[in-house]
């Protein structure tokens, strides 16, 4: 352990307690590597965007790091621990949106498009689309990839499906539409989405409401200070997902410990 939270990227004291708890137990008789040294290292190579293979000594092997990543990316461990933590979200508001990353060409070198890749073509170039649900302090509760140039309308029952949300949704004019709305009162809420300019009854949106859209969109831009997430460089959508779930959960886990 010499040396190893010297890093600024590492996991803080406060970081490596919350997440310690919800890690798989250990094999009996299997001795694992560090847990936190490889999951600082992981967090290495999502706030850089680094190579796999440029991580730095002090985090030990970048295949052994990588395999870890990996094959918990495959166990759904990254997604539980986002649950767990994103299960104290309020059910007062909630907010949605999509934003834009590109592909990188390491990722975009298998098959475009494809169901394992979420790459598409927008006018970015090879693009995936992360569509998100936050809550009032701008927290993320649930994450669905798509190829860069999928609809939100679309992808909204997809998104919001899953949840039990409560209270206001707020979305802006490009989520307007019957099945959106439908997705999200089923979901049991209220929809607060401005009609577009073609439609003949036009339905507008409290402005002290609707202002509160800066929260999701104050989101993406922390969650894209992880370069290994405001560029995609990982090939299959699983493992970009598992990215960003571990990318949110130490946003969780910041605001924890800001207001604490």
């Amino acid at each position: 352990m010499e040396g190893l939270m010297s890093g600024r990227h590492d996991l803080t004291e406060r970081e490596w307690a919350a997440i310690a708890p919800l890690l798989p137990n250990k094999p009996r008789g299997v001795a694992r590597v560090d847990d936190r040294r490889v999951i600082s290292g992981i967090f290495y190579i999502l706030r850089t965007g680094a190579p796999w293979r440029d991580l730095p000594e002090r985090y030990g092997p970048p295949t052994t790091v990588y395999n870890r990543y990996n094959r918990w990316a495959k166990q759904g461990v990254w997604l539980r621990i986002f649950e767990r933590l994103s299960q104290v979200s309020p059910e007062s508001l909630h907010l949605l949106d999509s934003s834009i990353v590109r592909a990188h060409q390491h990722a975009a070198g298998g098959k475009k498009g494809g169901p394992d890749h979420a790459i598409g073509r927008s006018r970015g170039g090879l693009t995936t689309k992360i569509h998100a649900v936050v809550d009032a302090r701008g927290l993320p509760v649930r994450f669905v990839l798509t190829p860069g140039q999928a609809s939100d309308k679309t992808t909204t029952p997809e998104l919001v499906g899953p949840l039990r949300l409560r209270g206001d949704v707020v979305a802006d004019r490009g989520y307007f539409g019957r099945p959106v709305t439908d997705a999200i009162e089923a979901s049991g809420a209220t929809a607060h989405i401005p009609s577009q300019s073609n439609v003949r009854v036009v339905r507008s949106v409290d402005p002290d409401l609707y202002r509160k859209r800066n929260m999701i969109e104050r989101f993406f831009n922390r969650l894209k200070h992880f370069r290994g997430i405001a560029t995609r460089y990982f090939k299959t959508a699983a493992n970009f997902l598992a990215a960003i779930h571990l990318a949110a959960t130490r946003l969780w886990i910041r605001t924890y410990e800001s207001t604490t």
